[in-house]
C-alpha cells in the first residue's frame, strides 16, 4: 500500500501507521515524501513489510548490487566450489577496474576471503571482479548467474551488467529487490565478519598495505547495526541497505537516490527507528517447549511427549496479538519405535488465516519397541 512520510528529526515522526486486524500492515500518508527515490523496511526473519515507498520502481543501485556479487561467492563456498583460504590470482582486467578499489596487483593472489573482506568493507570493485572470473569463468558467466539467483530469489525488477555497479545500460533494481537478496545474504553468518569489520590494513602478498575503512557509517553510527552496503553514482544518488539488531528483531533497511550521504544514512536510521519504537518480535512457541502426548503402540511406554523442533515468533506490532494462533498436526498414535530426531507431526503458525511459519514436532525422549519376552509377560499378565 502506498505511503509517504514527513521527514523530520526522527524521520517518521508524523507517520501514521497501524495494524490492522491480526496485524496486516498499512501505511498512512502523511505530509511529505521521503526525501529518496525509493524506500522498503521490513523484518529480516519473517520479511513483513513495515514500510515501502516506490518499492518496485526500477532505479539505478550503484555498488549495492555488489549483495549480489557477495551472495554467490558465499554460496560457491557453502557448495565446495570454493575455500576462504584458496588463492586467488588477480587479472589484468580486475586490477584495471576503476572507482572504489583496493589496489590489487596483476599476477598476484590472494586469498578468497581477504577479496570477500574488502568488497563488503570498502566496496572494491577490483575484488568483485576477480571473485567474479574465479567463481564463473568470467565475469560475464558471472552476470548471468546473479541474475538467475535474482530470479530464484523473486527479485522480478532486476537487473545486472556488471558484478560492481558502476553505470551500465541497461542495469538496475528496485528496494524490494535489493531486500530480498540483503535478506539472503543476511542467512550468511561469515558476512557479519566482513560487514562488522570498520577500519582495516589491508596486507598485499608483497608486503604493500592498503588502508580500508567501512563505507557503511552507520556500523559506529546505530546502535544495533551490523551489516549494510551502500552505493553512489551520479545516475543512482546515494543508496543504502542496512541492516539492524535490538533483541529478538533484526530489521532491514533500503534507501534508493538520496541527495546526500548524510541523508541517506538519516533515512535509513529514521526507518530503524520508527520500527525498533512501534514493533517487536514475540515468541509464541519455545524451542523444546511441550506441546501435547500422543499414544504409543508396541513399547513399554503408553505415551510419549511431544516438543516442538524449533521457535515460532512473530513480528508484530507492540502490544497486540491478535490473529495469531498456533496449529499442532501430528497422529493419535505412533507405534514403536521412534527415535526423538524423527519428526512425527508440525506446528504450523497463521496470522489471519495465512501461514507465516512452521516448525516440525518431535518427542522429547526415544521410544523403543517392546521386547518379545515383555510383550509376553503383558500379555500373560492381562490374560490373567
Amino acid at each position: 500500500m502506498k505511503k509517504y512520510l514527513s521527514v523530520g528529526a526522527a524521520v517518521v515522526a508524523a507517520c501514521c501507521m497501524a495494524v490492522t486486524g491480526g496485524g496486516a500492515i498499512t501505511v498512512a500518508k502523511a505530509e511529505e515524501k521521503l526525501p529518496c527515490k525509493a524506500a522498503y523496511l521490513c523484518d529480516y526473519e519473517s520479511g513483513t513489510v513495515v514500510l515501502c515507498d516506490n518499492e518496485e520502481k526500477r532505479l539505478p543501485i550503484a555498488s549495492m548490487c555488489k549483495i549480489m556479487t557477495l551472495l554467490l561467492s558465499l554460496e560457491a563456498v557453502d557448495r565446495g566450489e570454493l575455500s576462504f583460504d584458496e588463492q586467488i590470482t588477480v587479472s589484468e582486467n580486475a586490477s584495471g577496474m576503476g572507482g572504489s578499489q583496493v589496489f590489487l596487483d596483476t599476477g598476484l593472489s590472494y586469498k578468497a576471503e581477504d577479496l570477500m573482506r574488502t568488497v563488503a568493507v570498502c566496496s572494491a570493485n577490483d575484488s568483485c571482479v576477480a571473485l567474479a572470473e574465479r567463481v564463473a569463468g568470467s565475469e560475464n558467466a558471472f552476470i548471468e548467474r546473479m541474475n538467475s539467483r535474482a530470479k530464484e530469489l523473486g527479485a522480478e525488477n532486476t537487473l545486472f551488467a556488471n558484478c560492481t555497479g558502476l553505470p551500465k545500460e541497461p542495469q538496475y533494481s528496485c528496494a524490494k529487490d535489493v531486500s530480498l537478496m540483503m535478506r539472503e545474504l543476511l542467512k550468511r553468518q561469515k558476512y557479519y565478519e566482513f560487514s562488522k569489520v570498520w577500519l582495516e590494513e589491508f596486507v598485499h602478498p608483497d608486503g604493500r598495505t592498503t588502508t580500508i575503512t567501512n563505507t557503511n557509517k552507520l556500523i559506529r553510527a546505530y546502535e544495533g547495526c551490523d551489516g549494510g552496503k551502500t552505493g553512489f553514482t551520479n545516475e543512482a544518488g546515494f543508496c543504502l541497505a542496512a541492516t539492524a539488531k535490538r533483541g529478538d528483531t533484526r530489521l532491514i533497511s533500503v534507501v534508493i537516490g538520496a541527495d546526500t550521504s548524510k541523508s541517506r544514512n538519516k533515512t535509513v536510521s529514521g526507518l530503524f527507528d520508527y520500527a525498533f519504537s512501534a514493533y517487536e518480535t514475540k515468541t509464541v512457541l519455545e524451542a523444546g517447549q511441550s506441546v501435547g502426548k500422543v499414544a504409543v503402540r508396541g513399547s513399554k511406554v503408553k505415551e510419549a511427549e511431544i516438543v516442538s523442533e524449533g521457535m515460532l515468533s512473530v513480528f508484530s506490532k507492540k502490544g497486540s496479538t491478535d490473529g495469531i494462533n498456533v496449529e499442532y498436526c501430528y497422529p493419535n498414535e505412533i507405534k514403536a519405535p521412534v527415535t526423538r530426531d524423527e519428526a512425527i507431526g508440525e506446528a504450523v503458525m497463521y496470522r489471519d488465516g495465512v501461514e507465516i511459519a512452521r516448525t516440525s514436532l518431535r518427542l522429547k525422549d526415544s521410544v523403543e519397541r517392546i521386547s518379545w519376552w515383555d510383550s509376553f509377560r503383558e500379555g500373560a499378565i492381562n490374560w490373567n
